[in-house]
């Protein structure tokens, strides 16, 4: 069924992967973003704007390109940082700081 609703979505056409299409404006995405390395954000900003691209022409990558289901499932490259976050989040909560604002976040997060 999951790779069912995967092929359905047609992010896979323009060569997308599940992580490349995640809301961006949430604050933990946009903090997971920021703390890609270099290469791996690199690659994600170039399949976004080929995917734009592709997506103005009303075409789609040829089929051998396209990201298949298990493909996406090896490649969840944003996954480990939102863990991350959500775990540092929990952390400060957890422990009570009154010292941490909202709006320390790198990511300009806002409560």
């Amino acid at each position: 069924m999951r790779k069912f609703a995967f092929n359905l979505t047609g992010f896979n056409k323009y060569g997308l992967y599940s992580d490349d299409v995640l809301y961006y404006d949430h604050v933990v995405t946009m903090e997971a973003v920021r703390r890609l390395p270099k290469d791996v954000l690199d690659a994600r900003n170039f399949r976004i704007t080929r995917a734009i691209q592709l997506d103005f022409l009303k075409i789609y990558l040829p089929k051998e390109k396209w990201i298949t289901y298990e493909q996406d499932l090896e490649y969840r490259y944003l996954r480990p940082y939102i863990e991350e976050i959500v775990m540092e989040r929990m952390e400060i909560y957890e422990f009570g700081c009154t010292n941490y604002s909202d709006h320390d976040w790198p990511a300009g997060e806002l409560k």
